[in-house]
């Protein structure tokens, strides 16, 4: 496995490769990356992970200074996993001069986490255009957890015509429902035993939904009460279609429940899609 840091020295490595797959993360990797590394070794001859921690999506009080960067840890698990090479640029290399040429999201980007979270998915956009544009991927692998980050990267491809394959990777669990994310580090002992009740909530609402339940405005009000009540602080819980994230409608099939709430400081995201007949 090769750790590279210039651009232009991945792009002369590249050059050599018939098919590759990309795995973009900000690093302090666990089980749901690998999985991800997993899934890119089944489409291509190579695999590429890039590891940076991109400024542009973090907004002005939120943790870019203290999200965990742990690069040696990093590289052994990508080379246990069969990464071919470590994309690892610096802030510099990456954005030499101020980015002003920016990826403007479809207005989808402004709910759910944009909401609250204003240009996040701005800074995703133009990120992500980046590294498509230098690693040239056939195939790139995200996962599933960050559903409506998934559903806008594949608007980018789809319409700016980049022959990239977008393929999405089943969120990973804890044994007892929690979706794996750098951010459960944050979570103190007693935190960490409540946060399952997150996808608990999700899989009741799912349950509610298919057996016949359509007043999904009332779901999510009750849903949030209930998590508010115990202590969590709730940003919000919402059932959209699966196709297009706009609000689920009675004639929907396709839906996905997505909620964002914290416990403590430590904000939470999770979703599950389902199907109703």
């Amino acid at each position: 496995m090769e750790i590279i840091a210039k651009i232009d020295v991945l792009r002369e490595r590249l050059a050599q490769e018939g098919t590759i797959a990309f795995v973009p993360t900000m690093g302090n990797l666990h089980a749901g990356h690998i999985h991800l590394v997993e899934m890119a070794r089944q489409h291509a001859q190579c695999v590429v992970v890039s590891i940076f921690v991109n400024p542009l999506q973090f907004g002005a009080n939120e943790d870019l200074a203290s999200y965990p960067r742990t690069l040696k840890e990093d590289c052994e698990k990508l080379q246990a996993a069969g990464a071919d090479v470590v994309f690892t640029p610096t802030e510099q290399e990456l954005y030499p001069v101020a980015q002003t040429m920016l990826i403007e999201p479809p207005s989808i980007a402004n709910e759910l986490c944009g909401a609250s979270r204003p240009g996040h998915f701005r800074g995703v956009a133009t990120v992500v255009m980046k590294l498509l544009n230098i690693v040239q991927p056939q195939v790139a692998v995200f996962g599933s957890k960050d559903f409506q980050q998934l559903f806008i990267i594949r608007e980018l491809v789809r319409q700016f015509n980049l022959p990239i394959e977008i393929i999405a990777g089943a969120t990973q669990r804890e044994d007892n429902g929690l979706a794996l994310s750098s951010r459960n580090g944050y979570l103190s002992a007693a935190q960490k035993l409540e946060a399952p009740r997150l996808n608990r909530t999700l899989q009741q609402i799912v349950d509610n939904v298919q057996k016949g339940n359509r007043d999904y405005a009332a779901i999510e009000t009750q849903s949030s009460q209930y998590l508010t009540q115990l202590g969590w602080i709730v940003d919000y819980i919402s059932i959209r279609s699966a196709r297009t994230l706009a609000r689920a409608a009675p004639e929907d099939r396709e839906l996905v429940v997505l909620a964002a709430a914290q416990q403590g400081k430590t904000r939470l995201i999770d979703n599950i899609e389902f199907n109703i007949t």
